[in-house]
């Protein structure tokens, strides 16, 4: 039986990760509980930039973050490191979104939020997270490129 295409990027990305954490190396990896979260974050992104209500300096913010989240010139790449390539995107993309969601109204931020758990809680634990997923010295380059 073939399978159907998926629809979209998000669709695409959530099913390679989703296939990944199923398979031995996600089961096994420390970060596949963030990794899994690369797909609502990406989505959330583009969802937010191309809202009216979102201030123009927030979306060219968001437009930063879904460009790194894209490029296959980061400092993680997927293209070498599979899906931990993602890990880099996941914090940038949290780093981003905890900046405008203190700005945006939460009926907003929730209402493209396609993720299971409270996306508040996502970013907060995605960012207590960073230093070590990352690395400190890493992560604090990449906030200083972000801010």
């Amino acid at each position: 039986m073939a399978s159907k295409e998926p629809a979209d990027f998000y669709q695409y990305l959530r099913s390679r990760i989703k296939e990944w954490a199923a398979s031995v190396t996600g089961k096994n990896s420390k970060w596949v509980d963030y990794i899994l979260f690369a797909p609502d974050l990406f989505h959330l992104l583009w969802k937010l930039s191309t809202d009216p209500r979102i201030a123009a300096p927030e979306k060219i913010k968001l437009l930063a973050a879904i460009a790194y989240f894209i490029s296959p010139l980061d400092l993680m790449p997927e293209i070498l490191f599979g899906p931990f390539g993602f890990i880099d995107d996941i914090a940038v993309a949290a780093f981003v979104l905890n900046g405008i969601i203190n700005k945006t109204p939460k009926e907003i931020i929730d209402s493209y939020w396609a993720g299971d758990q409270d996306v508040l809680q996502v970013i907060q634990k995605i960012l207590q997270a960073a230093d070590d997923m990352i690395g400190a010295g890493l992560w604090q380059k990449i906030k200083r490129n972000f801010s």
